[in-house]
């Protein structure tokens, strides 16, 4: 199986706005890693952008239905659920609300959310795979008090998030960690011997 890491994008932007990062990611990690950044299914009030849905106001009666169409898309990205177990979402802003919200109902890698937020009614089970939170402490889209909102929610121990002293953006320093949390959820595979 060969790793995977699927990117969300933020409200108003497209699959190409997380590409750059996720190639960046794949040139580093260890093993072969396919980058498959998803476009929203909805368009922004503003084009060329895209929507997960609906927000200012927040639309969040078309979150069950969002959520589900990923679901969807991340299951039929080759037709066996057990490849799954190879894949990381990474979501930015509302494609990290997406990412939580989906990737954690399923048997995913991991979840990587930055500037990420949690979706009203939102429960995640708890045997959810293990999740990396990033954000900006000075960001003014989405606060920072969102962290503590969705590790309530997520009710771990251990908390893996990195707070960073910036605004509503991944910046460059986080790299190394990204890197880092991608090698710990997708660890090279040993090859079977019998």
């Amino acid at each position: 199986m060969t790793d995977r890491l699927v990117l969300l994008h933020g409200w108003g932007a497209n699959a190409d706005d997380l590409r750059p990062l996720g190639e960046a990611l794949a040139q580093r990690h260890h093993a072969p890693l396919e980058v498959v950044a998803l476009n929203a299914p909805d368009a922004h009030p503003q084009p060329p952008g895209r929507q997960w849905y609906g927000l200012f106001p927040a639309q969040w009666d078309q979150v069950p239905q969002a959520v589900e169409e990923l679901r969807q898309r991340l299951l039929n990205l080759d037709g066996e659920q057990d490849n799954l177990k190879s894949t990381v979402v990474f979501g930015f802003s509302q494609g990290g609300a997406m990412a939580l919200h989906c990737g954690c109902a399923l048997p995913v890698a991991g979840v990587i959310s930055c500037s990420g937020y949690p979706h009203p009614g939102w429960q995640p089970p708890s045997n959810h795979p293990p999740v990396l939170l990033l954000h900006g402490q000075q960001d003014n889209i989405v606060p920072v008090e969102a962290l503590e909102e969705i590790w309530s929610r997520l009710n771990v121990e251990h908390r893996d998030q990195l707070l960073f002293n910036d605004g509503h953006t991944i910046p460059a320093e986080m790299m190394t960690p990204l890197q880092k949390t991608l090698q710990r959820m997708l660890p090279i595979q040993k090859p079977f011997t019998a």
